[in-house]
């Protein structure tokens, strides 16, 4: 499965905790949360649109930064 890199404005562990329980919920993924650097590398079988859609749910900014 290709791993598609995300940004997303993050600026505290509690903005990870949103992010982890989000992409948890969406269920068959594995991510990577960089804090510092504000991205979200995501493995799984859903499209783009969805992992970014679900992403916004956080209430954060968020982009698609491209395949990883």
């Amino acid at each position: 499965m290709p791993k598609e890199e995300f940004f997303v404005d993050m600026t505290c562990g509690g903005c990870s905790n949103a992010v982890t329980r989000v992409l948890n919920k969406l269920g068959g993924v594995q991510f990577e949360i960089d804090l510092p650097n504000k991205t979200v590398v995501i493995d799984s079988g859903h499209s783009v649109d969805v992992l970014l859609e679900t992403l916004k749910k956080t209430g954060k900014e968020a982009k698609y930064l491209g395949a990883k």
